[in-house]
């Protein structure tokens, strides 16, 4: 494999893991070392280019995730919860980076991938595109600078196929917006209106979620006073920004000190 950071992709059936196997073959700093799908998977035991209806690339399909992780340097994972905090486990044994794209996370998943931070680097974002980051960080800002006066609504749109929500990059905005006003977001949010709610309450920060057909992903963060409002928004139409944005992560996660870091990190954003 020489200089190249050897990665392993989990999942990499779905749409982001052939992605990804598709970006680390044209990177020059990549190469591919494992490929990891659940037990009873269709493609476990097949070469991974041939699964995806492509030319033999040399790696098989496994479920192996310990030997997977045995040869790797870093790991990606656009998954469920469930199977990434038990990745988490197994990456932070090995001292393996553990780049995450997976959102709908427990505080329970939260609190043991933080756990997992002490023995290895872990970089998660709900988003991971360059320009979301951005926003997120403009958001913060627009937030901090205009008071209680304005309210705040976070409007997200995501394909049919999306399973959580509020999405992720919704939270993350969410939070930045709390963060800007200096209160925690589980303080501000409204996450829900149905029937008969009453008036807007002063200071909350609001979410609305549509799915359908297949929106890559649409965010529009609503600040709305008497007589104006300024709306901050992201529209991605390829979903391989966040492929993209993992494997920079990939690539930054190389020689850090164990932790838990985000995109803000990596894209050097941080205050």
């Amino acid at each position: 494999m020489g200089d190249r950071v050897a990665v392993v992709v989990n999942g990499v059936s779905g749409r982001m893991g052939q992605t990804l196997v598709r970006l680390i073959g044209e990177n020059d700093s990549l190469v591919l070392s494992a490929a990891l799908e659940r037990p009873g998977h269709d493609w476990l035991g097949q070469d991974v280019g041939q699964a995806m209806g492509g030319a033999v690339l040399g790696v098989i399909v496994s479920h192996d995730a310990e030997a997977a992780l045995a040869e790797a340097q870093v790991v990606i994972d656009f998954t469920a919860p469930a199977a990434t905090v038990a990745l988490a486990r197994a990456a932070a044994r090995h001292r393996v980076a553990h780049v995450i794209g997976t959102t709908g996370f427990s505080a329970d998943d939260l609190a043991a991938l933080a756990e997992c931070a002490r023995e290895t680097v872990i970089v998660r974002a709900g988003n991971m595109s360059l320009g979301v980051n951005l926003l997120v960080t403009l958001t913060q800002r627009v937030a901090a600078a205009l008071d209680a006066d304005f309210d705040i609504e976070i409007v997200e749109s995501h394909h049919r196929q999306k399973v959580d929500a509020p999405s992720g990059t919704a939270l993350m905005l969410g939070d930045a917006a709390a963060r800007g006003r200096g209160v925690t977001l589980d303080q501000a949010a409204d996450r829900g209106r149905d029937g008969i709610t009453g008036a807007r309450e002063k200071g909350r920060i609001g979410f609305a979620a549509v799915r359908g057909g297949d929106v890559v992903g649409e965010h529009d963060v609503l600040f709305l006073g008497e007589g104006e409002r300024i709306v901050l928004r992201h529209v991605a139409t390829d979903r391989s920004i966040f492929a993209r944005g993992a494997l920079k992560a990939a690539l930054w996660a190389q020689g850090r000190a164990p932790g838990e870091y985000d995109m803000i990190d990596v894209l050097g954003l941080a205050d």
